[in-house]
């Protein structure tokens, strides 16, 4: 992960995003997870119903974790005005994600037991662990770093593969859920939120933001990796 500052990185620069500084410093564990196997043979419709099966189970067991970061974030947030969206999007998650979950579940036939507690992988815990530690820091961009790259990375992936049609429904609406025009014009919010909030930041705010930003990504690379491993 590159070092430069982000004054260093902008200096030239027309409009530079405190987001993008953030995306490159990860780079190549960015453009590996937002180009994973796991996206290309979900597109393509021969992902391999075992390993849908392993991601979504460990996916949604963090759904309650994703909750309480999107709730600490309304909380943190300056202005009724940044709340508003952030409400509006928990709202989506509860609702329409938690439904393409729960049919999911029953067409690749997931016990009752995986659904309600499974056995947590490596990554899994690792995701746990990191939105607990975004929720138990006091500032709002800190809580922000993590939650952008959990909804812009899955917007760069869905995007590339949205001209897709899969025949199984959980694969397709997996796709539909992520490239949306709606879903679109919320990461863009929550970018700016970071894009405002990450320059104003004290130098070892800016850094924590960083660290949290740089370890979501790797994670996400992780966490599709294991959902090849059997064992």
């Amino acid at each position: 992960m590159s070092e430069e500052r982000f004054e260093q990185w902008a200096a030239g620069r027309q409009n530079a995003r405190f987001t993008e500084w953030l995306r490159q410093r990860t780079e190549p564990t960015w453009a590996r997870a937002a180009t994973h196997r796991f996206t290309t043979e979900l597109a393509d419709g021969t992902l391999a119903d075992p390993v849908m099966r392993r991601y979504l189970v460990q996916d949604y067991s963090f759904l309650d974790s994703f909750a309480r970061l999107l709730a600490s974030a309304i909380v943190k947030a300056p202005s009724l005005a940044d709340r508003i969206p952030l409400c509006q999007f928990l709202g989506v998650v509860t609702s329409d994600e938690n439904t393409y979950f729960q049919r999911a579940f029953d067409a690749l036939a997931v016990p009752a037991g995986d659904r309600v507690q499974p056995n947590l992988r490596n990554p899994t815990r690792d995701f746990h662990s990191l939105m607990a530690e975004a929720v138990g820091c006091e500032g709002y961009a800190e809580t922000l770093g993590p939650l952008v790259v959990f909804e812009w990375l899955y917007l760069s992936w869905a995007t590339a593969v949205s001209d897709r049609s899969p025949e199984k429904f959980y694969h397709a609406e997996w796709i539909t859920l992520h490239a949306n025009p709606e879903f679109s014009s919320f990461v863009a919010w929550l970018r700016g939120q970071l894009d405002r909030e990450g320059p104003l930041l004290p130098q070892d705010r800016r850094h924590r933001v960083a660290a949290l930003f740089g370890r979501a990504v790797e994670v996400e690379l992780a966490f599709f990796d294991e959902a090849y491993r059997e064992t």
